[in-house]
């Protein structure tokens, strides 16, 4: 082979995984500021911003779990059972979501119920998707070519901390998704969040990069040693420059530019991820290659993937641009 099959996709699936936590991040940042959103009204149209997007935004995650199914089972049957409680409480929160997404414009009396619902899902997908995140950093126990750890190793301190940075994290996305797309008393609202939300993720993001070199001397290895770190300074330097963009972009009131920072600082801290955990797809020990189906079946696989991707990337370019601009009351589909 003249390219290297397993890196490819080992790209394509952090590609996938990428878009999701960002599209379905901002949606779900919505479901987690609801209970902060007052009246009936807003919460309507705060519904109705994410309304055309939120069940295409969710392609993403099941082309990266098949996709890691597919290409790395290795990697797929030794961190399922590994993240397997997250993992279920994830997908039950997002099922949750998704049933009172629909359920709540249908019921007057029940409303409150699936306004919580759609909450209570929205935070416990958000946090179940950063705990296994964090239980992956902190490393998978494995014997062999089976996970060896026990029940409860995916948490720890260092899991709910990641938990909770993603929570946050998603909620920032919300908040200056709500400033681009509404107007009035939400968008308002929104403003007077945006900066104090700004401030506890980048603590968060802070935490979490100090904590993270000190869980493996691998990961410190890859930050700080020379030539890696030529790799790694820009990304914290970045990340500066992002923080003090986001700072002037909501004092000057500018609507589009704080979303787009904050999913700046999102791919920022994805690539110092990827830093910290390249070249293994199951930290501390199985590398990208080693977790990798033979080549024939992942050229097959890229075959199928050169023509799916496309199509995917264009019907949510379509969405985004058939629904752009702002969202007033009482104009969602449901109405």
């Amino acid at each position: 082979m003249s390219f290297d099959l397993a890196f490819v996709w080992a790209g394509l699936i952090a590609f996938a995984v990428l878009a999701y936590v960002i599209l379905d991040g901002f949606d779900l940042g919505v479901g987690i500021l609801f209970p902060a959103i007052d009246t009936p009204q807003e919460r309507d149209t705060a519904i109705d911003s994410i309304a055309p997007v939120w069940d295409g935004n969710e392609t993403w995650l099941v082309l990266g779990g098949g996709g890691l199914f597919a290409v790395f089972p290795l990697a797929y049957a030794i961190a399922l059972p590994a993240l397997y409680m997250p993992l279920t409480l994830m997908l039950l929160g997002l099922i949750f979501r998704g049933v009172a997404f629909e359920f709540r414009h249908r019921t007057v009396r029940g409303r409150r119920f699936w306004d919580g619902a759609f909450a209570g899902g929205s935070i416990v997908a958000a946090f179940c998707q950063g705990i296994a995140l964090g239980a992956l950093v902190q490393g998978i126990a494995i014997e062999g070519r089976a996970y060896a750890g026990g029940w409860w190793d995916w948490l720890s301190p260092f899991s709910v901390m990641t938990g909770l940075a993603l929570v946050a994290g998603y909620a920032l996305l919300g908040v200056t998704w709500l400033i681009y797309k509404t107007g009035d008393a939400l968008q308002l609202r929104c403003w007077r969040w945006a900066l104090p939300l700004g401030a506890l993720v980048l603590v968060f993001v802070v935490v979490v990069s100090a904590w993270t070199p000190l869980l493996n001397p691998g990961y410190a290895e890859r930050w700080f040693s020379w030539p890696a770190v030529l790799y790694s300074a820009p990304v914290p330097l970045l990340v500066a420059a992002v923080a003090i963009g986001y700072w002037r972009a909501v004092r000057g009131r500018r609507e589009l530019a704080p979303f787009l920072l904050a999913l700046a600082l999102f791919v920022l801290s994805y690539v110092g991820l990827g830093i910290s955990l390249y070249p293994n797809i199951v930290p501390p020990s199985l590398s990208i290659w080693d977790a990798a189906a033979p080549d024939s079946s992942l050229l097959f696989l890229l075959v199928g993937a050169a023509f799916l991707l496309p199509i995917i990337l264009g019907y949510t370019a379509y969405a985004y641009s058939v629904f752009r601009g702002k969202v007033t009351p009482g104009s969602g589909y449901h109405h």
